[in-house]
């Protein structure tokens, strides 16, 4: 039946609405032939470069997902075609790793989980120690400090602060990514830079060395998954929800206002509609925060906008500002209490 349906597909005659009814395991995607492969090449060549003798295995699936005990992973369906960058784009708003620079840095961070499952790093003493226990139970959400200086930045939303494990899959990004000399000068200072040093001295101690685990298998392929694309996103963009901050109201008043002395001026929503873009994606660059979830923020701050009658008090650019700083601090607000980042 796959085969069937890869036999008459065309990506120019399908629509959306149809895509969104196909299972994902009947996508006609694979790895070899687009610029995957080439940028799953270069982490392979930056490996080779350090003397470490892994080649992760890695396949496509649903999400970003590097399974416990398997020295490999997964890569979202979404970046093996243009089409279903743009239907992931239109339904999330945003595609993770969708440009070279941002899947070599999510490469680098799986290749960290697959590297300790290949070596078992995890089971020292030292790595515990400046880490935490691996076996602490994976949170559906996470509290991060952005103030800390005791992780490194890498990928957004202060991944580090996840668990145990992303810390270290993260610091080994850092260190795979950047010369000793750069890492060193970046994190001088930061308690973040007695874990740069371990995995320097880690990785050195297993140079040229064959990984313990060598298992080939591929965890929850895309051949096997029969969830529609429909399915999936739905999943997804409830997975990136949450609850509106009671302060809301209060917060928006601050900004805009409903007295009868500003009726003369513009609306408080319109003006967000037409600079709701350029909000989200400022903030979703200074955070890490998904633009999804900064859209539902958006879409709140408009709806409450119109049904309170606010309106501008001032030029749109002093509005601009204030609109900026207040989306700001309740995505602040949304991190806090507990943002879910952790993977599907």
């Amino acid at each position: 039946m796959r085969q069937a349906v890869r036999a008459v597909f065309s990506w120019k005659q399908i629509t959306d609405d149809e895509l969104l009814e196909m299972r994902l395991c009947d996508l006609p995607v694979r790895i070899e032939g687009t610029p995957l492969e080439e940028r799953v090449r270069r982490i392979r060549f930056e490996l080779d470069e350090s003397g470490l003798r892994f080649r992760p295995h890695v396949w496509l699936g649903e999400e970003w997902f590097t399974p416990d005990g398997v020295p490999g992973f997964a890569i979202p369906f979404y970046l093996a075609h243009p089409r279903l960058m743009r239907l992931e784009r239109k339904q999330m708003l945003e595609v993770e790793g969708g440009t070279e620079r941002e899947c070599l840095r999510i490469l680098r961070h799986e290749a960290g989980h697959a590297l300790d499952n290949a070596f078992l790093f995890r089971k020292r003493r030292r790595w515990r120690e400046l880490f935490g226990s691996f076996r602490q139970p994976y949170p559906s959400s996470y509290q991060p400090d952005p103030t800390s200086r005791d992780y490194v930045l890498h990928l957004g939303a202060w991944y580090a602060q996840a668990h145990p494990a992303e810390d270290f899959a993260e610091t080994f990004a850092v260190w795979l990514a950047t010369a000793r000399g750069r890492w060193r000068r970046r994190y001088e200072g930061w308690g973040a830079l007695r874990k740069l040093e371990y995995v320097d001295r880690l990785m050195q101690s297993v140079v040229a060395a064959p990984p313990r685990n060598r298992r080939r298998d591929e965890v929850e392929p895309l051949s096997r998954i029969r969830t529609t694309l429909g399915e999936h996103y739905r999943r997804k963009r409830e997975h990136y929800s949450f609850e509106w901050p009671a302060t809301f109201d209060r917060d928006l008043r601050r900004v805009f206002s409903d007295e009868r002395r500003f009726r003369s001026k513009p609306t408080a929503a319109s003006f967000l509609r037409r600079s709701g873009r350029e909000l989200v994606q400022t903030v979703a660059s200074g955070t890490g925060v998904h633009q999804y979830t900064l859209s539902q923020l958006l879409a709140n701050m408009i709806d409450r906008c119109k049904l309170l009658r606010l309106r501008l008090t001032g030029p749109e650019r002093q509005a601009r500002q204030q609109a900026l700083v207040m989306l700001a601090v309740q995505t602040m607000n949304v991190v806090h209490a507990g943002y879910h980042r952790i993977p599907l």
